[in-house]
């Protein structure tokens, strides 16, 4: 049989055809807009996704027996606010991860809500790309609206309310809206009181790879697949992609360079001290994992490339980085476009050049923003490292990791193996692996990744060019403390 897995991004919706076995048969990717309303904000209307979705569907089946397609598994951009009203219609655009509009609202529940008491609650502190704080903000700003709610779903969630309609959640995605009470898994009764909502706003909860039902027959009928397809209830992106890399179990760690950057930890079990810089969320196979995320990543070089060089080639300049230069370079970038979250928290904070003299050259830049976004991961790991958590070596996914300089980069700041996985199409993968998993194909998601996953090369850190980046490390390290009143004092306003 054959599962699709669909990857619900920011930019685009990614969607792949799976056999059995974890062979990809066929890709497709679909855009929609992006929209920044003021400085600071990001929203999409959700109509947009399930359009291109559907589409994209119907396209990566075209050629294809779809008699033999057994289940859909969907990985979606995380935190998004979705609100229908009692029509079910989408009351507003979607807030998405990456808006930092409720700076206010997060500064309320981390220090009169508190963040001991958050911990308690949710085991997460609050961070303005969390559900929780958009509806505050919705509370707040936007109260007719808000009257007007009566289901809160998250991105992915809306394309299988589409598909099933199901009202439904899984537990990796639910664990990044500040909602649930991550060690106990089940909503927050208190903040669900804090935030002015109640549960049957909310979806019910299921594990990543559980079926939550199967298309609606007039859905069934528009795409051309069975009303039978199951649909599981998938998993956030970061959780899925470190499905489709392998990162299940204990012992092991997988980064992700997409638009945003993240630094995924599986766990066995949960632990109480855990919380504060890093997320401490529900992972895909059911278990628990730390993450950090940071806000740009493969953005920063686009941006880059794109707005400021206006410049396509993105090999050609890389390859004219020399590997002698790496540890080296005297211009640091602070990889903030869109203010951080992991482990900062900053929605004030924003991309700054530093050490440029007049010999600086665009290479010299670029090679600062692509360490820049290696040292935000290091920020992350060093967290984990203070957690007592001891990590190795990486796989590594994502747009980003197709740049072997970046690879290098990176395996240097981080002094660690950085592992590459034949399959790159890390959540859309993990969503149709879900899909498997759901359709009974495999006993489990980590009996599924055992049997389809497949490395294809390592790269390792050279131990002079590790010790250059350790030096860097201690200063970049540095400079956003002493620049972060200075963020505050300029950018307050925009936020």
């Amino acid at each position: 049989m054959n599962y699709i897995g669909i990857d619900l991004g920011t930019s685009a919706v990614k969607l792949i055809l799976m056999d059995e076995t974890g062979n990809i048969l066929k890709m497709v990717s679909r855009t929609y807009p992006l929209f920044f309303p003021r400085p600071g904000w990001a929203e999409q209307n959700p109509e947009d996704w399930f359009r291109e979705t559907a589409a994209g569907i119907k396209e990566l089946t075209a050629d294809c027996s779809r008699e033999e397609i057994a289940g859909i598994g969907t990985a979606g951009q995380m935190h998004g606010l979705v609100a229908l009203d009692e029509n079910d219609k989408v009351i507003r655009p979607a807030i998405l991860w990456n808006d930092g509009r409720t700076a206010e609202e997060t500064e309320y529940l981390n220090t009169q809500i508190g963040q001991e008491k958050l911990l308690q609650d949710t085991s997460n502190i609050a961070f303005a790309g969390f559900t929780a704080p958009k509806l505050l903000w919705m509370k707040n700003r936007e109260p007719e609206l808000f009257a007007k709610i009566r289901k809160i779903m998250l991105p992915k969630d809306y394309i299988n309310y589409c598909l099933t309609g199901v009202f439904a959640t899984d537990y990796s995605d639910a664990s990044g809206t500040l909602l649930l009470d991550v060690k106990n898994k089940r909503w927050s009764e208190e903040m669900l009181r804090i935030c002015g909502i109640t549960k049957k706003q909310l979806p019910e909860i299921f594990e990543s790879y559980e079926p939550i039902g199967t298309l609606k027959p007039e859905i069934a009928q528009t795409l051309g697949l069975k009303p039978q397809v199951k649909v599981a209830a998938g998993a956030a992106d970061n959780a899925a992609a470190a499905v489709g890399t392998g990162t299940v179990g204990a012992g092991k760690c997988n980064i992700s360079l997409g638009t945003s950057g993240t630094l995924f930890v599986p766990c066995s079990h949960y632990e109480a001290e855990w919380g504060g810089a890093l997320h401490a969320f529900v992972h895909a196979d059911g278990n628990y994992h730390l993450l950090g995320c940071i806000l740009s990543a493969a953005s920063c070089n686009k941006w880059f490339m794109e707005q400021i060089l206006q410049d396509s080639d993105f090999k050609t300049i890389q390859d004219h980085i020399p590997e002698e230069r790496l540890g080296k370079n005297n211009v640091f970038f602070l990889p903030y476009l869109m203010g951080e979250r992991s482990p900062v928290n900053d929605t004030n904070a924003r991309g700054t050049f530093l050490g440029m003299s007049m010999d600086s050259t665009r290479e010299d830049l670029l090679q600062a923003v692509l360490e820049g976004v290696g040292f935000a991961l290091r920020d992350c790991l060093e967290i984990a490292r203070k957690q007592g958590i001891r990590v190795k070596g990486s796989t590594i996914c994502g747009g980003g990791a197709k740049s072997r300089l970046w690879l290098k980069i990176i395996a240097n700041i981080l002094n660690m193996e950085l592992t590459l996985v034949k399959t790159e199409e890390g959540p859309g993968y993990g969503g149709a692996m879900l899909a498997a998993a759901a359709c009974g194909e495999y006993g489990s998601v980590a009996e599924c990744a055992a049997n389809v996953i497949e490395t294809v090369g390592i790269v390792r850190p050279d131990a002079s060019i590790a010790a250059g980046y350790e030096k860097q490390y201690q200063k970049f390290r540095k400079l956003y403390p002493a620049l972060k009143n200075v963020f505050r004092e300029l950018y307050a306003e925009q936020s």
